[in-house]
């Protein structure tokens, strides 16, 4: 799997993401923002770097990280098939993974902790979207939503 980070300081967990990522696994992880020794490091130009990744396929999933969290998110959100979501904790994470098919998980560099980030990650990560039908038909109706239908 192809992670794209983006974070709009490094502080916080910022570094220790990028190290969390490659300790799991994630070999070639990109970066984006003051992740990135050449790339503009505000929340709304990092954030739809790493989304815009996804969007287009040289992602599968992006990990976005601003002050509280919420910025990033919105930038994120904005990217055409990116579905990204503010997570605190790890029963947040699997929710927004398993009924909203969040392809795009944002975190506050404020209120993440080392361990939430790994409870967080863990649950991130283990996470599959719902087959149920209902949820496959939010889903649905989020890319209606996004072609303005």
């Amino acid at each position: 799997m192809r992670i794209s980070v983006a974070a709009d300081e490094c502080v916080g967990v910022a570094k220790e993401l990028v190290d969390e990522l490659g300790r799991r696994g994630f070999d070639g992880v990109l970066t984006h923002g003051a992740l990135s020794e050449s790339e503009r490091d505000d929340w709304a130009w990092a954030s739809e770097a790493a989304a815009r990744d996804v969007a287009e396929g040289r992602a599968d999933q992006a990990i976005v990280c601003c002050w509280t969290g919420t910025g990033a998110s919105i930038a994120a959100n904005k990217v055409a098939g990116v579905r990204a979501a503010l997570c605190g904790d790890a029963a947040t994470a699997t929710g927004a993974r398993k009924w909203n098919d969040a392809n795009v998980l944002a975190l506050s560099l404020r209120s993440t902790s080392a361990a939430e980030l790994t409870e967080i990650l863990d649950a991130w990560f283990a996470g599959e979207p719902s087959a149920d039908a209902a949820d496959r038909a939010n889903i649905a109706h989020l890319t209606k939503i996004e072609r303005g239908h």
